[in-house]
């Protein structure tokens, strides 16, 4: 089986140094990110990454979990991750993801370019150009029928970042406008989302001015 590009781009770029070995299954990198996660109960609280790998992480948080409970994490310039509470520590506790192969290919890149950002660039890792968008507003509607405005912060082919208060699961299918997206990720001012059929560039451009 051949090596994936984040693998052969991971053994041309020399690693933070400062990186401290263990003997977890997968490597772990010292990130410190800011994030929130929410609980099993929808409730969402506050957080800061402290180390990750394409396993699970540890998370700082004053908020007790419980283990084995479900956790869905977000973190900067990383995105949203679901897991399980694996262990439980001091101002915080340990999460193993639940993710598919292909998500472990993506992060596993998002760390790499995290790691290495200076030698990377900006761009490393983004499939489409997002475009920020003014003033945008347009419905989201929800899994259960209802339909709430909102803004359209940024978009590009593959998806949109769309600020509302609204916090539908991720896995949710929703409507933003007429375009069908699934729940990907939470961030501060509201989610982010996947098209899930591609628009073309011209009818994208057309609908969101």
């Amino acid at each position: 089986m051949s090596a994936s590009p984040a693998s052969h781009i991971r053994s041309s770029i020399r690693l933070d140094t400062r990186i401290v070995p263990d003997r977890r299954r997968h490597k772990r990198f010292h990130l410190a990110l800011l994030g929130r996660f929410m609980r099993a109960n929808k409730q969402e609280f506050p957080c800061r990454l402290n180390d990750i790998s394409v396993g699970g992480a540890a998370v700082m948080s004053p908020v007790e979990v419980e283990m084995g409970e479900r956790i869905v994490a977000y973190f900067d310039e990383i995105g949203g991750l679901e897991g399980e509470v694996a262990r439980v520590f001091d101002g915080g506790f340990g999460m193993r993801f639940r993710v598919s192969q292909h998500k472990r290919e993506k992060l596993a890149a998002q760390i790499t370019w995290l790691v290495n950002k200076d030698e990377l660039g900006d761009t490393f890792g983004r499939k489409h150009k997002r475009f920020e968008l003014v003033n945008k507003t347009s419905t989201l509607k929800l899994p259960d029928g209802s339909s709430v405005d909102c803004r359209v912060l940024d978009v590009s082919l593959s998806g949109a970042s769309i600020g509302t208060e609204a916090r539908p699961s991720t896995g949710d299918v929703v409507m933003l406008g007429k375009l069908r997206c699934k729940v990907m990720r939470y961030h501060d001012r509201g989610i982010g989302v996947r098209f899930l059929d591609i628009p073309d560039p011209e009818a994208l451009r057309r609908y969101f001015g």
